[in-house]
């Protein structure tokens, strides 16, 4: 089924995916797309694709996290990360079988412990374009932005936290819950409103009822804001 929505994904976003990289190629020249080695199901790693958002370096001990305001990072990279279309390409993976559509977002090497049994839940599943986490951290620029040093804030919080965000969804999934948390993707893609945690498990796991707003039958109750736990 992942591959069959992909591959109709594709081709319905084709033009635009065609015009995105004509754009890459003549405001900030090739390469149009970035890949990346990531840890997909069992531990076995994958090229992960994207639409290239950042200039053209060539030294490898660059950090592994964008915060915003990152030097690296293009204006029309800038536009694209805002809006996640740099995450397009990834249908593709998809459709190799390599990621799923909801599921854990894949991560580098260097941050993943297989040995770790929470680590080893996660892995067992297989990766996805989006997940729990993925919502809840939707301005996760912007929370390391915050952070002296971007890096070490990831690893050290905000990994933890999605890795926890994960485990529930995991225990909690259905297709159900996946349909919802596809279109909860797609409503929050297009939004700069502030995200948060207790909404967005209402709307996915249950307590908040669904009526038409606007192209999407979602509603968003609203609630008092909190920081995001570590």
């Amino acid at each position: 089924m992942d591959i069959v929505f992909s591959l109709t994904g594709l081709l319905v976003l084709l033009p635009a995916l065609l015009a995105f990289a004509l754009l890459i190629r003549l405001v900030d020249g090739p390469p149009v797309l970035f890949s990346q080695l990531r840890v997909g199901t069992g531990g076995r790693l994958f090229r992960l694709w994207k639409f290239r958002t950042m200039r053209v370096v060539a030294d490898d001990l660059s950090p592994r996290v964008t915060a915003e305001g990152d030097s690296r990072v293009t204006r029309l990279g800038g536009f694209l990360r805002r809006y996640k279309i740099d995450e397009f390409p990834q249908l593709w993976n998809v459709i190799l079988g390599q990621m799923s559509l909801v599921g854990p977002r894949p991560e580098v090497p260097e941050y993943v412990e297989p040995e770790d049994p929470v680590w080893a839940e996660l892995l067992r599943s297989g990766p996805g374009l989006t997940d729990f986490a993925t919502l809840v951290y939707r301005h996760e620029e912007s929370v390391l932005a915050m952070a002296a040093d971007p890096e070490r804030a990831y690893v050290e919080s905000v990994l933890p936290h999605k890795l926890r965000l994960d485990r529930e969804y995991l225990r909690q999934q259905t297709p159900w819950t996946d349909l919802k948390l596809i279109i909860l993707t797609l409503r929050h893609s297009f939004s700069s409103a502030p995200v948060n945690e207790e909404t967005i498990r209402r709307q996915i796991f249950g307590g908040d009822r669904w009526k038409p707003s606007g192209p999407f039958l979602i509603m968003s109750r609203p609630s008092a804001k909190r920081k995001l736990t570590k």
